[in-house]
């Protein structure tokens, strides 16, 4: 409907959308007034460029290898640092890591916005965070963290220089997108012509997005929300948790249309980069050109990324060291999909884990 109708929606509805943007910043920026925002781990910014920073955390004079962490590219990169009890960043700090994350910003009144597509998150920005760090003194090759679709680009990513990466680690990251192994296809079903419609947006506002992934899968992003806020009621430090989440689950911004239309058309629609046929730079890549060692953390219970949508491209992977660890969810974390960045049981156990799996590669 959207689409064949997208003359009006291109007037009317972007502009409608764009106001329930505001309306939700707002939102989310009365809950931090209300003391549910961040509290960050103090970081630097080392790279700046039009749509990115790269932050360093941690002390200078860390001599740890090096990890690059990659956000998601829809919502603000503070879900990885949260509060210290449930910060990531600050986990890879603790086992003596160099922690640099690429801080994906909107680029809506940049002039290098219109060609931002999937090759060009996935590529130069990457390589620039690379360069970035080794030129900050940090010794060997980085290893490389992505979840959602920043661990896709983590994965394309690896797939262009494995040779520069140490592993690869793919937090309940979308790779695969057979007809009915994911919610995503059913995007797809909703959204005829991404391009087309991106066309019409210039830039896809966030509240679309947002509203899209609901209609998709109103469970993940409705029912179970409201679930876990209900369990959180009796336990302040989960309830304090799940309403930082709600102010985080505020922080959209808007995705570049050719971004938008690449994400659906070349990976939900056509599977481009499971099958191998993802063209990034004048390559192609799939799982062959992933060689790295890789860790991949899936929730069974998912229906947002189920193990469907992540086990085969980790199967297919030509990584000659793999492993897969289960996530079980927590309490608190408002979202499922982000409570491997937040919940307690994740960074009791989870990330106990991959520490452990990426000290057994290095012996």
């Amino acid at each position: 409907m959207i689409a064949s109708n997208s003359n009006t929606f291109g007037n009317w509805g972007v502009m409608a959308l764009k106001q329930m943007d505001r309306s939700r910043q707002a939102r989310g920026q009365m809950m931090e007034r209300a003391g549910y925002g961040p509290r960050p781990t103090p970081s630097t910014v080392l790279h700046r460029e039009p749509g990115l920073k790269l932050r360093r955390y941690g002390p200078q004079a860390a001599e740890g290898p090096a990890v690059l962490l990659v956000p998601a590219p829809i919502k603000r990169a503070y879900i990885w640092d949260l509060a210290p009890e449930v910060s990531v960043v600050r986990r890879w700090i603790e086992r003596g890591y160099r922690v640099y994350m690429a801080e994906w910003e909107p680029l809506e009144d940049s002039a290098v916005a219109p060609g931002c597509g999937l090759a060009d998150y996935a590529g130069r920005p990457l390589d620039a965070c690379r360069r970035a760090i080794a030129e900050d003194g940090a010794g060997g090759r980085p290893v490389i963290a992505g979840h959602s679709l920043g661990g896709v680009l983590a994965a394309i990513h690896s797939c262009l220089h494995p040779e520069a990466l140490c592993a690869t680690i793919l937090l309940e990251s979308p790779l695969h997108f057979q007809p009915g192994s994911c919610c995503f296809n059913r995007l797809v079903e909703a959204t005829p012509d991404a391009h087309q419609l991106a066309e019409r947006f210039g830039h896809v506002p966030g509240a679309f997005l947002n509203t899209m992934s609901a209609l998709a899968e109103p469970m993940a992003f409705q029912w179970e929300r409201w679930t876990d806020r209900w369990l959180s009621l009796g336990d302040p430090q989960a309830f304090t948790s799940h309403m930082q989440v709600e102010r985080w689950t505020h922080d959209e911004f808007a995705l570049p249309g050719r971004l938008f239309g690449d994400i659906v058309e070349s990976l939900y629609r056509r599977d481009e980069f499971m099958q191998g046929s993802l063209m990034v730079g004048g390559r192609r890549v799939g799982p062959k050109e992933l060689s790295t060692p890789l860790l991949s953390v899936i929730d069974p219970r998912s229906k947002l990324v189920p193990p469907a949508a992540v086990l085969p491209f980790h199967e297919a992977a030509a990584s000659p060291r793999k492993q897969v660890l289960h996530y079980g969810g927590d309490v608190g974390v408002n979202l499922q999909h982000v409570g491997v960045l937040v919940g307690r049981s994740a960074h009791a156990r989870i990330w106990p884990a991959i520490f452990d799996w990426l000290d057994g590669g290095q012996q």
